[in-house]
């Protein structure tokens, strides 16, 4: 907890004491109060009681501890991407992805004082977001570990040269002067969340259509990738996500992340599901739950 600048420590002090009466109902989030994922967790689950952590490990172990029910987490943004280390952070959790939420994202240009402005703090995925943005006026990108919490160190310096971007709100909570709203360089900038829990949903209980989200590693041979993923094709199974990332430093094998439409118990996605699993070295289900909005 001392790890958040002080003008946030009280707020975070507060939040937490709220969820530790109640961990049933608390959603454990990464960021200091005010965050992008703090409004998410508000939007997503009304009337949850937001628990900030300040790494995605940290509110990854807050449910695993039992301290929160659920966790929600960033996982892809449409303009930049994928969140780093998400895929790596997902599969070692032993947690189950239960729902999805899509946060439009606006952030503000927020200080001490009136500028001019030689840098600008927040999160990376934020700084990428705003990159044009902060180009065009001569601003340094200054990487924070989340938005709020670059709001809350900025007021805590006090240098009138610095500014961050972050939520609104956070200049609210902070102390902070608006200097521009809506800073994001596309305006329909979103990203996903996705939902974890210690225990995944029952896919009989999904009503209406379904998400699953699988990673694997495809076995060292010529055309495996094709092989591995013909059966979705064959069986008209939509593959609306797949993504490949590298851990390790041997460079020798590729994993593999991806979102499909359906559920385990649809006979279409089960024969895809076996075909991909036979081609496979391993595969691991980390969860099938609603979709949130409809893909395509």
């Amino acid at each position: 907890m001392q790890s958040y600048p002080a003008p946030a420590l009280a707020l975070v002090e507060s939040m937490a004491a709220a969820a530790a009466r109640e961990p049933a109902r608390a959603v454990a989030f990464q960021g200091a109060p005010g965050a992008n994922s703090h409004r998410a967790a508000m939007d997503a689950l009304p009337g949850c009681l937001p628990l900030p952590c300040f790494s995605f490990e940290d509110a990854l172990d807050a449910v695993k501890d039992g301290r929160a029910g659920k966790a929600i987490i960033p996982i892809e943004n449409s303009q930049h991407g994928r969140v780093a280390d998400i895929h790596f952070l997902l599969p070692e959790s032993g947690l189950s992805i239960v729902g999805e939420y899509f946060l439009p994202i606006h952030a503000a240009l927020m200080a001490m004082g009136d500028g001019p402005f030689t840098g600008a703090y927040s999160h990376p995925q934020a700084l990428g977001q705003s990159r044009h943005f902060l180009r065009a006026r001569g601003i340094v990108p200054l990487s924070y570990a989340d938005t709020a919490g670059a709001a809350a160190y900025v007021a805590e310096l006090g240098d009138p040269s610095v500014a961050a971007i972050a939520p609104r709100i956070a200049a609210e909570l902070y102390g902070l002067k608006v200097i521009e709203d809506n800073v994001e360089d596309a305006h329909d900038n979103t990203t996903r969340f996705v939902v974890l829990a210690r225990e995944p949903i029952d896919p009989v209980q999904i009503a209406g259509p379904a998400i699953t989200t699988f990673v694997f590693e495809v076995r060292n041979i010529p055309a495996a990738l094709y092989k591995a993923l013909g059966g979705f094709a064959t069986n008209g199974v939509n593959m609306t996500k797949l993504e490949s990332y590298q851990k390790g430093g041997s460079f020798a094998a590729t994993d593999f992340y991806a979102d499909v439409e359906g559920r385990p118990g649809d006979e279409n996605f089960d024969r895809a599901m076996d075909e991909l699993g036979f081609h496979s070295k391993w595969l691991r289900v980390l969860g099938s739950y609603p979709q949130a909005r409809k893909r395509g």
